[in-house]
């Protein structure tokens, strides 16, 4: 094993993936230094400031028989390409009737704690999960942000990869060989007994901090992270509920008709599910409100390990 950060772990997987097949290109507004070298300017596009152009020149390129890789940058940007994204991307493979394959990889930014204010510091991905057609990852490690974004690229459907903005300098172990993880497989990154807590991209790492206080205290906290937003492996979820009789759910975008809701759904309408819980679901989310600049009000919106920990004491209740 070795260590290396969030952003190193992501270039690597799309140079690792650049290596092995040479119809995978990149496009976006800033051209990586390293990517250029490895593969020059003719694979690696930088793109004029223009997400709605250089979006739609990637699902043409993918079209025609390239795999194309696209960064947004932030989330934000990608907004005015959304009919691109909207009428086109999530759409395609069913208007042709899955005749012809449309390989597209996205990569974004997104969340807050950068002080970025509320135009750049957003978690928008429940947004798109309302669109059938698109399939998307929230690592939350270098390890799982390599061994998915590689499975992603290699997908002969449209994916977008959402990435904790200010985790790219956080460090984590990934192994020396190759490796990939499937999309759609949860992670069970902790057991537990006594309550199940499922934690969304970077929020995981203040629901650790919380479960070590809790087992202190007699509480076995299970920590779940899905990985994967669509598809949801929800058979993982259910079958944690049905041991611990309780559901949490953290998540650093706002509750209303967001991912958390989508989560506790998969518990609450399975029958079997349903009827091992012994309290209501829980759910620790940023408040619904644009994101302020101000550090300590920007700090009050999202979720900490305070919270996290009020919150499962809540559930146990």
């Amino acid at each position: 094993m070795r260590t290396v950060t969030y952003s190193q772990a992501g270039l690597e997987a799309v140079m690792e993936e650049m290596k092995k097949d040479d119809k995978t290109i990149h496009l976006s507004t800033n051209a990586p230094d390293a990517l250029t070298d490895a593969f020059g300017t003719s694979r690696v596009r930088a793109t004029p400031i223009a997400e709605g152009g250089f979006t739609g020149i990637g699902l043409g390129a993918a079209g025609s028989g390239f795999r194309p890789i696209v960064n947004w940058s932030m989330v934000t940007f990608s907004f005015v390409a959304m009919d691109q994204i909207v009428n086109q991307v999530s759409k395609i493979h069913y208007m042709f009737g899955g005749q012809a394959k449309f390989p597209i990889t996205f990569r974004t930014s997104c969340g807050g704690g950068g002080r970025m204010a509320a135009q750049h510091s957003q978690n928008p991905y429940s947004m798109f999960m309302n669109l059938a057609g698109l399939k998307m990852i929230l690592p939350s490690t270098p390890y799982d942000l390599k061994g998915l974004l590689k499975s992603a690229i290699r997908e002969d459907n449209q994916v977008i990869s959402f990435e904790a903005g200010n985790m790219y300098a956080f460090e984590g172990e990934i192994p020396e060989e190759e490796y990939t993880l499937p999309l759609g497989e949860a992670h069970i990154v902790r057991e537990g007994t006594d309550v199940t807590v499922v934690t969304l991209g970077r929020m995981l790492h203040d629901t650790l901090p919380a479960a070590e206080i809790l087992d202190k205290e007699g509480v076995s906290v299970e920590i779940i992270d899905p990985r994967t937003l669509v598809p949801m492996d929800v058979e993982t979820l259910r079958a944690s509920v049905q041991k611990t009789g309780r559901l949490v759910i953290v998540d650093a975008a706002g509750a209303t008709a967001g991912a958390t809701a989508e989560i506790a759904t998969a518990a609450t309408e399975h029958a079997e599910t349903f009827a091992a819980m012994k309290a209501p679901v829980k759910r620790i989310c940023a408040l619904n409100v644009p994101i302020p600049y101000s550090p300590t009000l920007e700090d009050h919106v999202f979720p900490d390990s305070d919270k996290i920990l009020a919150g499962i004491r809540e559930a146990m209740a």
